[in-house]
């Protein structure tokens, strides 16, 4: 059974202290924190799980799954031999770094080279709030349409890759991916941009070549 904490809506105002204290002891743990940030049902779970099997015997992943209620990708997690836990913000649009704090207490980051923080499903309440992490990757999804940069720039903007997702049924929701780098490079003119499919592996290994230099930059 996944771990699940309950926070409420509590607010706290030292949160950029907590995000602080948070990056430390994952630096110090050789653990590299990725903030994965998404529409609801742009595919986040997904590509995590997919990120993990192709990372198999490569790098070890965790996985801190944010969600107003619920444990289910946590379970998913889990099942699939990950390190998790699930944080339930009783209502909070975004995960906030004393959650994460408390979060990390429950994991074994001794053994986890990838830490994968799946942020409650929203493009605008998260694109301000520190947690820790090293990392922030923006995942969104074809059939959300190919306009989504202009529509959260915010997100986009402060991006250190960003993920289009469920390339596999582009054709048949008229994704235009031109059009959706174009409006990307209007915000950031160098953030990788991959064009994936956790589904067939398309574009998977891209991904994961560039997740493995990250973390010889960053982690260990």
């Amino acid at each position: 059974m996944p771990k699940t904490i309950s926070v409420g809506r509590s607010i706290f105002a030292n949160n950029d202290e907590v995000a602080g204290e948070n990056r430390r002891r994952l630096d110090t743990a050789g653990v590299l924190a990725i903030n994965v940030m998404a529409s609801p049902g742009a595919g986040k779970t997904s590509l995590i799980l997919a990120t993990a099997r192709a990372l198999s015997g490569r790098l070890r992943c965790g996985v801190v799954e944010g969600d107003i209620a619920g444990d289910i990708d946590a379970r998913l997690a889990e099942e699939a031999g990950l390190p998790a836990v699930q944080i339930n913000t009783g209502g909070a649009c975004h995960l906030r770094a004393a959650m994460l704090a408390e979060a990390l207490g429950e994991l074994p980051l001794g053994q986890i080279d990838l830490l994968f923080i799946e942020n409650v499903g929203n493009l605008v309440c998260p694109a301000g709030v520190l947690l820790g992490e090293r990392l922030r990757v923006v995942v969104s999804s074809t059939p959300e349409g190919h306009d989504k940069p202009l529509k959260y720039p915010a997100a986009f903007r402060q991006a250190d890759a960003v993920v289009i997702s469920k390339c596999e049924i582009a054709d048949y929701v008229t994704f235009d991916s031109g059009t959706y780098e174009a409006y990307l490079r209007q915000l950031s003119s160098v953030v990788p941009l991959f064009r994936l499919s956790a589904r067939t592996g398309e574009g998977m290994s891209e991904w994961v070549l560039w997740l493995e230099e990250q973390r010889r930059r960053h982690g260990a």
